[in-house]
Formats: structure tokens, C-alpha cells, sequence
């Protein structure tokens, strides 16, 4: 089984937005049946790769289960004896080594789209890149998503999406995943409000309080309750930073959707 695999099934588990355990061989005292940096992979119902096999693999296996039921689950070793004078759960392995397994938690990142990549789109899109999410950028300007605009994260963190879209920059919402934050700030008034009327889940809206007032008409006119409405952000950012320079409102947008994934891994351990 090629070694790349473990990083493929790794992709594989982000792209579908799954957790996962990365198990790893840290070392190895005397034989065993893999070197030290062996990987494995651990989804909740499949695995990829492997680090020899027979017990010392279900017992990883096993702990790298029980590591996905608990949201606070940090990085964690153990260490298990290849003799048959140790205590086994899945049959005897009498290698006659020691090895020690890491097991490292591969959590669900959060998503964000940008739709609108001007002045402050780009601006926030420098920042976010350098966090480990999954970032979609949405404009119906070819020239805002040209490979010399976007050169700036070509060394992103971030896992970054890009999306040319001509007309309609609503269709993208079928392609993202579910839970995407969606920041609305294109040029265009009639492009935010298609996309409020189309998104209208986790979402937030730059804007100004008379633009929010005409839009929370047209969504009511258009059959949105009070409560579906409501859950529409706008503004968004901190009130407490009130600059208007691009890269003042971008740092103060990309720490509010900071402090909400804060808020959603915390409900999510609660």
C-alpha cells in the first residue's frame, strides 16, 4: 500500500467535511512489524493505511474511536509491548519490540465564502487564509479573482476555493458545504440581496442600516419569516473598531467570525 495514502485519506475526510484520527508510529524498541512514521488513518466507519497490523493496530484503532466521541479530544500517546506475555484485546503479537502510538485528532474545520472579493473582500481573505478553514471566494468580476490578484495566498493555511462565477453567484451555494459562513459584500446591492434570499443560514451582511432596513422588506416580501430573517448578521465585525479603511473593517470582520467558531466549539462540547 503506497505511503501517501494516509495523506490522500486525510483529503479525503476534510473534503467531506468528517473527522478523523491521524495514528502514528512515534517509535520503536526493538522489532515490530512497522518502522516508526507508519500512519494510519481513522474515520468513524472506515480506516486507510496501516501500521502493522493485528493488535497493536484494533488498539489504536479502537482508542482513535473513542477519541472521535469526545469533543475535547487532544493529542494523546500510548504505549503497547509485542510479546506474549503482555496484555492483549485482538490476539497476540510476539514481535518481541515496543512501540509507541500517537494519535492526533483531524476535527471538521470551519468553512467561510466570500462572495464579493473588492477592497475589503480581498483584504478579509488575506487574513482568514492564514487559518486552518476552508475559504471560498465568490465574484462575478473576472478581474478580482485573476491568479496575479490572488498571488498573496498562494502560501495560505487555509484550504482555498475559488470561484469565477459570471452571472449569478448564487448558483455556488450548492457547492459548499454545509455550515458554510457566508459574508455577503459584492459590489452590486441586487447581488447581496439574490444571495440573502438564497443563503438565509449562517450568514452575515456588510452594509449599512438603511441597506439591512430595504432588504429585510424585500426578504418578507419575498415569504421569509421574522425568525428565518433573523438570523442574518449584519453589520458584521466588532462595534468596538469603527475605522473604514479595507483592512481595518477586514480584521474586524475576520475577528467576529473568530469569536463565532469559538462559540460554535464550545455549544458543540456542551
Amino acid at each position: 500500500m503506497p505511503e501517501t495514502t494516509w495523506f490522500n485519506a486525510v483529503a479525503r475526510l476534510r473534503s467531506r467535511r468528517e473527522p478523523g484520527v491521524l495514528v502514528t508510529v512515534a517509535s520503536v524498541r526493538g522489532h515490530a512489524p512497522r518502522d516508526a512514521g507508519a500512519k494510519l488513518v481513522v474515520g468513524a466507519r472506515e480506516t486507510w493505511g496501516s501500521i502493522g497490523g493485528g493488535n497493536v493496530e484494533m488498539v489504536a484503532i479502537d482508542r482513535a474511536r473513542e477519541l472521535l466521541a469526545d469533543p475535547d479530544g487532544k493529542p494523546s500517546l500510548f504505549e503497547t509491548s509485542l510479546s506474549d506475555k503482555a496484555p492483549y484485546e485482538h490476539g497476540v503479537q510476539c514481535c518481541g519490540g515496543t512501540v509507541t502510538v500517537l494519535l492526533e485528532p483531524l476535527p471538521v474545520v470551519p468553512a467561510v465564502a466570500i462572495f464579493g472579493v473588492g477592497h475589503v473582500g480581498f483584504e478579509l481573505a488575506r487574513i482568514l487564509a492564514r487559518h486552518d478553514i476552508e475559504l471560498h471566494l465568490v465574484d462575478s468580476r473576472p478581474e478580482q479573482l485573476t491568479d496575479e490578484r490572488l498571488a498573496p495566498l498562494s502560501d495560505a493555511v487555509a484550504n482555498v476555493h475559488v470561484h469565477r462565477v459570471p452571472l449569478l453567484p448564487e448558483i455556488v451555494l450548492g457547492e459548499l458545504p454545509p455550515g458554510t459562513h457566508a459574508v455577503i459584500m459584492t459590489h452590486d446591492h441586487a447581488e447581496d440581496a439574490a444571495l440573502c434570499d438564497a443563503v438565509l443560514r449562517s450568514i452575515g451582511l456588510i452594509g449599512s442600516a438603511g441597506k439591512w432596513a430595504r432588504f429585510q422588506r424585500m426578504l418578507a416580501e419575498s415569504g421569509h419569516d421574522r425568525s428565518t430573517i433573523d438570523r442574518i448578521r449584519t453589520p458584521i465585525g466588532l462595534a468596538e473598531i469603527t475605522g473604514k479603511e479595507p483592512a481595518t473593517i477586514a480584521v474586524s470582520v475576520a475577528a467576529d467570525l473568530l469569536l463565532t467558531f469559538e462559540r460554535e466549539r464550545s455549544a458543540a462540547r456542551s
